[in-house]
């Protein structure tokens, strides 16, 4: 793994507790800069950045991110921020919905809930922040489209707008798979979403609804 964050106080301590739970950090970086080169040489299998780094701390880390994805498709990219960004983050994770993350800096206090995102971006999945996720679906929306879904619809939209899996929206719910098949292909259908055999249907459609 390799570990982009411009504070050294917070670089440091993420760094010890990725190695104290036996996960490599092969580097750590205080700025973006030579980051594609050095992903390209190291080959790691997640990138940890965060959004705003220096010089102008706008979004260095998400052009980083965006030029990682682009040389080294297969390579996972965790994006950390301080503060709920949507617009530019949600479009990037919307370009590809696979192997990359976005979690607030809040949550890497919970160690294994960091570690989930990681073992899961890792493995290919799309992970989203939960309070991100919350703060969108309460966000009024001029289309009103949320009110054609039931209550427990929108747990399940909510869930899949987190990246979880069939699987892992059944535990967190307790019902039954097909119960739950039944609920996803209603949402699908109430949204509007088609099946396409070229697209992550299931990821893409949620994370450029949510963008809406």
């Amino acid at each position: 793994m390799i570990l982009v964050e411009d504070s050294a106080l917070l670089r440091q301590g993420l760094a010890r507790l990725m190695e104290d739970h036996g996960i490599t950090v092969v580097a750590q970086r205080g700025d973006a800069e030579g980051l594609v080169e050095l992903v390209a040489t190291s080959a790691p299998d997640v990138v940890v950045l965060d959004i705003r780094m220096p010089p102008t701390h706008t979004d260095e880390g998400l052009r980083a991110a965006r030029a990682i994805r682009l040389s080294r498709p297969g390579t996972g990219v965790l994006l950390l921020s301080q503060y709920v960004e949507t617009g530019s983050v949600l479009e990037e994770l919307t370009n590809d919905g696979q192997g990359v993350g976005y979690l607030l800096k809040e949550r890497v206090t919970d160690a294994q809930e960091l570690f989930d995102a990681l073992r899961r971006v890792a493995c290919g999945e799309c992970v989203i922040d939960p309070e991100v996720v919350a703060r969108l679906m309460r966000r009024p929306r001029p289309d009103r489209v949320l009110d054609t879904l039931t209550p427990r619809e929108r747990e399940v939209l909510a869930l899949m707008a987190e990246g979880r899996s069939n699987e892992g929206i059944s535990a967190c719910l307790h019902i039954a798979a097909k119960t739950l098949e039944t609920h996803v292909r209603s949402i699908f259908t109430k949204l509007h979403l088609e099946p396409d055999p070229t697209e992550h249907r299931r990821v893409r459609a949620v994370l450029a609804y949510l963008q809406a």
